[in-house]
């Protein structure tokens, strides 16, 4: 693909305002898998992270979500190695509240101080001096609630957070949440095939809150040979997972897909999912 077709390859998802006043490319792009196996240590190759992260921004991506818990740290490192000074209206996500204790291993650790920590090592290694959205990793069942948001508010106060959003989250939890701080955006698991955040989903369109979808691209039973998906993605000469994120896109106004990849190539098809426009019978033959 050349640069004069893919640098607005991603605005064909249209736009959604994060707490009303910060606009994103609703296709945005996940950094989880830019580091080693078990989202631990460094990538094979670093180099190649940096030209995935350079070639993110080239698309037109412009919402980027990573946390200090992938690698930990080495996501944030290389994405402000390969984009600082970042190009402007590009807002970095970052997350903090989850530790690591080995590949695959993560544990939720709310203590304020702590999540206080988080913050300020975030602003150093994205040399920022603001994060646009900081997302409380997970909810710590061993802290207040109120503790938690409480110190991210009180950074936000301080310049240092724009805005605040919860992470794996129950409509109850985010009610909750709401009376304590504001909360623009909420990130579930959430794809055509597990739609067990439904509810969450509906409450934030009703609300105007960005849902972010983790693991969007899964697609399950309805990726089977001859099945709707498979009969879509022929019709649009599109590829299963191009399918899944038009799904989401289609889902709702609020939805804004972060699919990630550690390939240049996946990315490109992922980005080009932008472009695929159901109609409305192929979503409700999706939709069962």
């Amino acid at each position: 693909m050349s640069s004069t077709t893919t640098g607005t390859l991603a605005a064909a998802s249209g736009t959604f305002n994060l707490g009303g006043d910060l606009p994103v490319t609703r296709m945005g792009f996940g950094a989880m898998r830019i580091t080693g196996p078990g989202i631990w240590g460094d990538p094979k190759d670093p180099e190649q992270a940096k030209a995935l992260l350079r070639r993110v921004v080239e698309l037109g991506i412009d919402f980027i979500d990573t946390a200090d818990s992938y690698g930990p740290e080495v996501s944030e490192r290389l994405i402000a190695e390969a984009l600082y000074p970042y190009a402007e209206g590009v807002v970095i996500a970052t997350k903090g509240g989850l530790t690591r204790h080995g590949p695959d291993r993560w544990m939720p650790v709310g203590r304020p101080e702590y999540l206080r920590q988080c913050v300020e090592m975030s602003l150093r290694r994205l040399r920022l001096e603001r994060i646009d959205l900081y997302q409380l990793h997970r909810i710590d069942a061993q802290v207040p609630v109120e503790d938690q948001l409480g110190v991210l508010t009180e950074m936000q106060t301080e310049g240092k957070i724009r805005h605040i959003g919860l992470s794996e989250v129950s409509v109850a939890e985010l009610e909750h949440a709401q009376t304590l701080a504001k909360i623009v955006s909420v990130q579930n698991l959430y794809n055509l095939a597990n739609r067990q955040s439904e509810e969450v989903l509906n409450y934030c369109e009703s609300r105007n809150i960005g849902f972010i979808p983790w693991f969007p691209v899964a697609a399950g039973e309805l990726a089977r040979p001859g099945g709707p998906l498979d009969e879509a993605a022929k019709r649009h000469r599109a590829t299963i997972a191009q399918l899944a994120l038009a799904w989401l896109l289609k889902r709702s106004p609020v939805m804004l897909p972060i699919p990630g990849t550690s390939s240049i190539e996946h990315l490109e098809e992922n980005t080009a999912a932008a472009g695929v426009q159901l109609t409305d019978e192929e979503f409700a033959s999706l939709t069962l």
